[in-house]
């Protein structure tokens, strides 16, 4: 059993001769009996290259020879699954080359009819007398129970009550008993009575407490399990340790920074942020004032803030973020935010410079004892003797807050004194790109960071993503926002009975209702997925709208065209016109997401709606709303899937952001959501933020009150070696030499 330190909070290192996880990654698979040349590449497509990565290729499911189904069960538009012998196999041509496989399935009693189109190589996977699996919808043709391009598992001839079912792809050549039969091997070689047994570093009041069994019964369970219910406890233990290990590595990186790292006291009740403060022209929503609370526990305390501020749009994160950059220029240091864009970062220039246009700070070498607080802009369209000028008052601390893209972590950029780093939109940059600005000062104290966006994410992605960082979240839009109305027309398809286009109505109606909301003095945003045409993608590309637009649907009204291929002089002019009211109509491509305020916008159109996911295009409708005029967004899409049309209904039915990121878990996964970690190789095989989302929370706590307990895991090694499995050599070189 685990052995346990004194307080019961042990490493549950078991015997030293127990198998470790990092032993079994470093045995090319290739050692197992059985495995030639040609599986082993067909192992490598599937990126199983160790024993490690053979155990953890889980089975995608179970075929349950208790709870089989029968062909003649079946009813018309049913999705189900049944276990067939194939009969015979038959292909021809059809129009235009094409080839359509006819396969005749059997399951002992009844027959079912597969059609596979333009899969010709199905013939030889499903020749006569194979064993197979069948997944998909019943249709009924000419009398005859029938599936189109069905999933097909192979599962061999196999005898057992549980099946495990492993994935297959024609690129790998491997069938699901090829894999089967390798994984058996590995646990014949690892496990008692053949093997070692396998080491569980996993501490034993986490056993207990959670009810959890043992890892060897866990990877026996997962993959040769007797009943359904030893599964489903083996699935149980497997996910909690794939979280589990993610939660550690984020909060020991998150301890090792506080205990590591020194930065600055700062000044959090200082003159600068009363008088910001008292000339606001508007209180504060409870959200802000309690996450600025959040933001100045951290900068008041000698520990480097790293804090992540969610806000959906138009919460209000700029504002908060000016209070963190006034604390540090209330002390006599400085201050920089960058931005993914150039647009973005004009736009906080301007205004962060109107928010502290009266605000002054002391300065000796004048006369009158101060000067005013110093707001500069550095991007690429900076001219050379600007830039000269800037990065010279820069270096001198004669600049309190510094606005930019990219172009602050050059070379040439110094900071006299930096002491808060804000990046907005950060998963528009990458780790080293964070480091880059924080190191832009040549003091030993460690600037404070906080980092923003506006894209609303689930709590347990959070938690994942982000969990080395404090979150504050913005959860209550400022009082004079307006809602925006949501709706969904439909693009124009085919002809309808009357022989008019169907959905032609409708849109028709909506450039209607566009027009009149012009013609009341207010502006409209018209999206497009594209900037030119595409063969492949039949979607409206910006050019071509922008022109039909202005010669039929809007014709008459001052459109301009704003796109990311455009000279940026270009792109300026037309910003400037649209936000002088010089423009009617912006057609653009997503250039627009971020950071575009202009409050005369009332209406967006976003074409090809269902070519957006939903957090893009809730970005987007927060171009419009952010005035006194009631607002709305139309989205022109024809839905041809069941996800697509949830994305569509879901932004129709609600403009919470956080609601709308959980809706976007459920439909979209979490594999974009865990992009964003920049870690090594990824852990989450079985794992899923939607399905395991209290498990997420779980691990955290755990993860939490071990490391508390055993700062740097110095008594769990085993626990600490596993972890370097699953981060990059950067960073597991920083939390073990820790």
């Amino acid at each position: 059993m685990p052995e346990e330190n004194g307080d019961g909070r042990g490493s549950g290192a078991g015997p030293q001769n127990l198998i470790t996880l990092a032993e079994l990654d470093a045995i090319p698979v290739d050692k197992l009996t059985g495995v030639g040349d040609k599986k082993s590449k067909g192992l490598a497509k599937a990126e199983v290259h160790s024993l490690f990565d053979l155990l953890t290729f889980y089975p995608r499911r179970y075929l349950d020879r208790t709870k089989e189904r029968r062909i003649d069960e079946m009813t018309e538009d049913e999705e189900a699954s049944v276990l067939v012998t194939v009969v015979k196999s038959t292909s021809r041509r059809i129009r235009g080359g094409k080839v359509m496989v006819n396969i005749t399935v059997t399951d002992g009693n009844s027959n079912l009819a597969l059609t596979f189109f333009n899969q010709a190589w199905r013939e030889r996977q499903l020749s006569a007398g194979r064993e197979a699996m069948i997944f998909g919808k019943i249709k009924y043709f000419r009398g005859q129970r029938q599936m189109a391009n069905p999933v097909v598992d192979l599962v061999g001839d196999k005898t057992g009550k549980i099946i495990p079912v492993y994935p297959q792809s024609e690129k790998s050549k491997l069938q699901s008993w090829d894999i089967a039969g390798f994984v058996a091997e590995t646990l014949r070689r690892t496990l008692p009575p053949k093997g070692r047994g396998l080491q569980d570093p996993l501490p034993m009041w986490i056993l207990d407490e959670h009810d959890f069994i043992n890892r060897e019964a866990a990877l026996r369970g997962i993959h040769a399990p007797d009943s359904m219910g030893e599964a489903m406890a083996a699935r149980k233990r497997l996910v909690f340790d794939e979280l589990f290990r993610m939660q550690l590595a984020l909060v020991l990186r998150k301890r090792m920074l506080e205990a590591t790292e020194v930065g600055l006291e700062h000044l959090v009740d200082g003159p600068l942020i009363a008088r910001f403060r008292e000339a606001l022209p508007f209180p504060l929503t409870g959200a802000q004032t309690r996450t600025i609370d959040e933001i100045f526990v951290d900068l008041a305390r000698p520990i480097p803030m790293h804090r992540l501020l969610q806000g959906d749009v138009g919460s209000g994160k700029t504002l908060v973020a000016v209070a963190a950059m006034l604390a540090s220029v209330d002390g006599g240091h400085q201050a920089a935010l960058m931005a993914p864009t150039e647009v973005l970062a004009e736009q906080h220039f301007s205004g962060i410079r109107a928010l502290l246009g009266d605000l002054h700070v002391p300065d000796p070498s004048n006369l009158m004892g101060e000067r005013p607080l110093k707001v500069e802009l550095l991007s690429n369209r900076t001219s050379t003797a600007d830039r000269r000028r800037i990065l010279s008052e820069l270096l001198l601390g004669q600049v309190d807050i510094m606005i930019g893209t990219h172009a602050l972590i050059e070379d040439k950029v110094r900071f006299d004194s930096l002491g808060v780093v804000v990046i907005d939109e950060q998963h528009r940059f990458g780790v080293e790109q964070r480091a880059a600005l924080r190191d832009k000062t040549d003091g030993e104290l460690i600037p404070d960071v906080l980092v923003m966006t506006a894209t609303p994410i689930p709590r347990t992605a959070a938690m994942t993503v982000y969990g080395d960082l404090d979150v504050s979240v913005l959860d209550e839009l400022p009082p004079g926002r307006t809602p925006i109305v949501t709706r969904w027309v439909q693009a124009p398809g085919s002809l309808d009975e009357s022989g008019s286009l169907d959905g032609a109505d409708e849109l028709e109606s909506m450039w209607q209702e566009i027009r009149s909301e012009i013609a009341n003095g207010r502006q409209a945003y018209v999206v497009c997925p594209l900037i030119d045409e595409s063969e492949k993608l039949e979607v409206a590309s910006a050019e071509e709208t922008f022109d039909r637009l202005r010669a039929v649907e809007l014709e008459g009204l001052r459109v301009g065209l704003l796109h990311g291929r455009m000279h940026s002089n270009d792109k300026d002019e037309t910003m400037t016109r649209f936000r002088d009211q010089k423009l009617d109509v912006l057609v653009a491509t997503t250039v627009i997401e971020v950071g575009v305020d202009v409050p005369n916008s009332t209406v967006m159109v976003i074409l090809d709606a269902d070519r957006f996911g939903i957090a893009q295009l809730h970005q987007l409708r927060g171009r419009v709303g952010r005035g006194e005029h009631a607002s709305t967004c139309w989205l022109v899409a024809e839905a041809t899937t069941p996800d697509g049309e949830s994305r569509l209904e879901a932004l129709v039915a609600s403009t919470d952001g956080f609601e709308l990121a959980e809706v976007d878990l459920d439909l979209r996964g979490e594999g974009t959501i865990l992009g964003e970690r920049q870690k090594g190789r990824n852990d989450l095989k079985l794992a899923s933020l939607r399905r395991d989302r209290t498990v997420v929370a779980d691990a955290r706590r755990a993860a939490i009150e071990l490391i508390d307990s055993d700062p740097g895991l110095a008594n769990s090694p085993d626990l600490m070696s596993e972890l370097g499995l699953f981060l990059d050599e950067t960073e597991a070189e920083f939390l073990m030499k820790g």
